[in-house]
C-alpha cells in the first residue's frame, strides 16, 4: 500500500537490493557490519594520521583524504539503503535522490582524482626521491586535496542537474538500492542518447586517462624498483605499490564497467554487484590494504594502543 501510494506523488521508488535473494534480511545485516567496521577503521586510519608525527608525510596525508571520502561514500548509500529495507517505505523525493546522486557521484569522482594523485606522489618517492621533499611539499598536497574535492563536486554538480532535468513518465521505480544517474534516465521521457555520450565522455576524462596515467606510473615505478640494490627498500616499494594497485583495480573496474556504456546494455542485477563491490566494499578494503600492510601504520597503531593501556591502567590503580 504504501508504495502504491507513493506512486502517486513526485517521489521515486527504490525498489532495493537484489529484491529476488532467498536471504536478504542476513545480506542487509552484513552489509550494515561491512559499513560499521569500514567506519570505525577509516576514522581509526585518520586519528593515526594527525597523532603520529611519524605519519605526517604527503603520502599519509593523501590517505587520510581518501579515508574520510572513503567515510562520505559509504554512509551516502548504506544507511539510507537499511532504512528503507527495515522500515518498508522505499520512497525517496526527487530533492533527496538529487541530493544522494551530488554525493554519491562527488566522492567517487574525487576519489578517482585523489587515486591518481597518490600514484604521483608514489612515482616521485621511488624514482625521484631526491627531491621528493621538494616537489610534494605541504601546499601541494593541500592543492592535490582541493582538485580532488573541487573536481568531483563541480562535475557531480552539473550531472546531477542534468540528470534531474529529465521529465519522468510513467513509473517512478528505480530497479536499484540507491539514486544512481544510469538509473534515473532509463525512466526519462526524452531521448537521452546524446547525454549518455556525455556521461561517456566524462568517463573517460575521469576513468580511463586517470587509469591510463596509473599505470604508465607504475610501469617507470616497477622499472626503477628492478633497479634498486637494496632488498629491504625493493619489498617495501613493492608492497606499498601492490597494495596501491589493488585499490585501483577494485576502484576503477566496476566503474568503468557501469558508466562506460550505454544505459540499453544495462542489467539493474549487474549493476547493483558492481556498485556493492566499489563504493560498499572499498571503503572496507582501502584502510586494511593500506593500513596491515604497512608497518608505519601498524606501528603507530601499537603505540596508541601501548599509549591507551598504560591510562587505563593508572586509572584503575587509583581508582
Amino acid at each position: 500500500m504504501k508504495i502504491a501510494n507513493a506512486s502517486l506523488t513526485s517521489d521515486f521508488i527504490l525498489l532495493g537490493l537484489f529484491l529476488d535473494m532467498k536471504h536478504i534480511r542476513f545480506f542487509i545485516g552484513a552489509t550494515l557490519v561491512i559499513y560499521t567496521v569500514a567506519l570505525t577503521l577509516n576514522f581509526v586510519l585518520i586519528l593515526l594520521i594527525c597523532v603520529d608525527s611519524h605519519l605526517h608525510m604527503p603520502m599519509y596525508f593523501l590517505l587520510s583524504q581518501l579515508a574520510l571520502m572513503d567515510m562520505m561514500l559509504i554512509s551516502s548509500t548504506v544507511p539510507k539503503m537499511a532504512t528503507n529495507f527495515f522500515s518498508g517505505r522505499r520512497n525517496i523525493s526527487q530533492v533527496a535522490c538529487g541530493t544522494q546522486i551530488f554525493f554519491f557521484l562527488t566522492l567517487g569522482i574525487a576519489e578517482c582524482i585523489l587515486i591518481t594523485l597518490m600514484s604521483y606522489d608514489r612515482y616521485v618517492a621511488i624514482c625521484n626521491p631526491l627531491r621528493y621533499a621538494l616537489i610534494m611539499s605541504q601546499k601541494v598536497c593541500l592543492q592535490m586535496a582541493a582538485i580532488s574535492w573541487a573536481g568531483g563536486a563541480l562535475t557531480s554538480l552539473t550531472h546531477t542537474a542534468y540528470t534531474m532535468h529529465f521529465p519522468i513518465c510513467g513509473s517512478r521505480e528505480i530497479s536499484h538500492f540507491l539514486c544512481e544517474v544510469m538509473a534515473i534516465l532509463k525512466l526519462a521521457c526524452e531521448d537521452v542518447s546524446a547525454y549518455e555520450k556525455a556521461v561517456i565522455v566524462t568517463s573517460i576524462v575521469v576513468l580511463l586517462i586517470p587509469l591510463s596515467l596509473i599505470m604508465f606510473s607504475y610501469a617507470l615505478i616497477f622499472l626503477a624498483i628492478l633497479h634498486m640494490k637494496s632488498p629491504e627498500g625493493r619489498d617495501k616499494a613493492l608492497a606499498t605499490c601492490s597494495s596501491h594497485l589493488t585499490v585501483v583495480c577494485l576502484y576503477y573496474g566496476p566503474a568503468m564497467v557501469v558508466y562506460m556504456r550505454p544505459s540499453s546494455y544495462h542489467n539493474p542485477k549487474l549493476d547493483q554487484v558492481l556498485l556493492v563491490l566499489g563504493p560498499i566494499l572499498t571503503p572496507l578494503l582501502n584502510p586494511l590494504i593500506y593500513g596491515l600492510r604497512n608497518k608505519e601504520v601498524v606501528g603507530a597503531l601499537r603505540k596508541v594502543l601501548k599509549s591507551w593501556w598504560n591510562f587505563s591502567g593508572l586509572f584503575f590503580f587509583y581508582f
